[in-house]
């Protein structure tokens, strides 16, 4: 896969096949987009492009900058590959950047320096500036332009229709179930291994204490997680805890992971930690040997959870 960070790098032997957005998460919707995108470009014996935004346009744009992501630029891309996209072009987004009037975002940059030939859109995507681009502004413009557009409709999950958005619900709510079904794949946090309060490692239950790489990334709520970790390529099993740990009253929100038969020092050391199922909600116990007790069962329940892993 090719990837380009600037629209003056991007080359294409052909009249490529494109479709642009965020893609935050590239989840089943996306993946939808994706596998149209690839089929068409393969029918028309050309490139399937996907154009994405550096850093998200919430995080620019005033008002939004609380908001969590679903994937580091990195982990995005590394989707796309799997998905088997031939190139993207990641736009550096600034303020000035979002001043681009839909009009000349297609006449400018996807007509003018990608020469595109075809154009796919989710059913909810809109473009340029203050979102004032859409479907028929595309279509219509395709008619001028020589290009032609396709627009897919919305994918879903059970009861629940596939978006950025949902998945960060779903997460938010613990329900990292859903989550990975949305997704396709289990979501996951990497970082740094930092050091703790070792209580754990006093009642039999040592944790690796997780320092997320990307502040932006959206952390599951809190609870205590059937979960799987890899470090230096290799996956274990494990039960990860995200919360304040009313137990010992800590002041802060931490993550931390009990890796079953481990017993490496990875302090410094990054990993990446999966969280396949929810087992409960943090709670506060009255001693540490009752804390000790349910941590026994957790491993019961998560070690369940985790067959097949």
């Amino acid at each position: 896969m090719k990837i380009f960070r600037q629209i003056s790098e991007f080359t294409s032997p052909c009249h490529p096949v494109v479709t642009v957005g965020v893609f935050d998460g590239v989840h089943k919707g996306h993946l939808e987009i994706i596998d149209k995108l690839s089929a068409i470009a393969k029918a028309n014996n050309c490139e399937s492009v996907v154009i994405t935004f550096e850093p998200h346009p919430r995080l620019v744009l005033p008002h939004h900058a609380e908001l969590k992501l679903l994937q580091t630029l990195d982990e995005k891309l590394e989707r796309f590959e799997i998905a088997g996209v031939d190139s993207v072009l990641v736009i550096p987004f600034d303020r000035e950047f979002a001043k681009i009037s839909p009009h000349d975002f297609i006449n400018n940059i996807l007509v003018d320096q990608i020469h595109l030939s075809h154009v796919i859109t989710g059913y909810d995507h809109f473009f340029g500036q203050n979102r004032q681009g859409d479907f028929d502004m595309l279509a219509q413009m395709g008619k001028q332009y020589d290009f032609t557009v396709d627009e897919l409709q919305m994918v879903t999950v059970g009861n629940n229709t596939v978006s950025s958005s949902s998945v960060r619900r779903a997460l938010l709510d613990g329900d990292v179930r859903l989550a990975a079904n949305m997704l396709g794949y289990v979501y996951s946090i990497t970082g740094e291994v930092v050091v703790g309060n070792k209580i754990g490692r006093n009642i039999g239950f040592p944790t690796a204490n997780l320092k997320p790489s990307n502040a932006h990334k959206l952390v599951p709520g809190q609870g205590v997680y059937a979960s799987i970790v890899k470090s230096k390529g290799i996956n274990y099993k494990g039960m990860a805890n995200i919360g304040y740990r009313p137990t010992i009253d800590a002041d802060h929100l931490t993550i931390e992971v009990n890796i079953f038969d481990f017993d490496q020092d990875i302090y410094g050391q990054e990993i990446t930690l999966s969280f396949v199922e929810r087992i409960r909600n943090e709670k506060r116990f009255n001693s540490l040997g009752d804390l000790q007790l349910q941590l026994a069962n957790d491993k019961i329940v998560a070690s369940r959870m985790l067959e097949g892993f």
